[in-house]
């Protein structure tokens, strides 16, 4: 899985991308892009992986390194990146920006 936070907002120059990568593991590589227009709500963190859906969460703070780990935990475990039930993601579920079909 690849995870993408946007470098323009304040969580990607803070160095919130290390935090999380050391939180995720081996099981997404987390990377930095300059500007993923999501200024309405910043900081952007998009997840996205072969075949299945992509999302992009806004107003991103440090403070939901939890949730952000449980969403990558069960993307990874959904075979198409869609959720039945979206109350486990916590306050990540009202941060939803976009949901782009695979």
């Amino acid at each position: 899985m690849k995870v993408t936070l946007c470098s323009t907002c304040a969580l990607g120059r803070s160095g919130f991308a290390e935090t999380l990568q050391a939180a995720l593991g081996s099981a997404a590589t987390v990377g930095l892009v300059e500007c993923m227009s999501g200024c309405t709500r910043p900081s952007t963190v998009s997840f996205r992986d072969t075949g299945k859906t992509a999302y992009l969460f806004g107003d991103v703070a440090e403070s939901d390194l939890p949730d952000l780990v449980t969403f990558a935990r069960l993307y990874a475990a959904s075979p198409d990146g869609n959720f039945a039930d979206a109350r486990p993601l916590g306050a990540l579920r009202t941060k939803a920006v976009a949901r782009i079909p695979a």
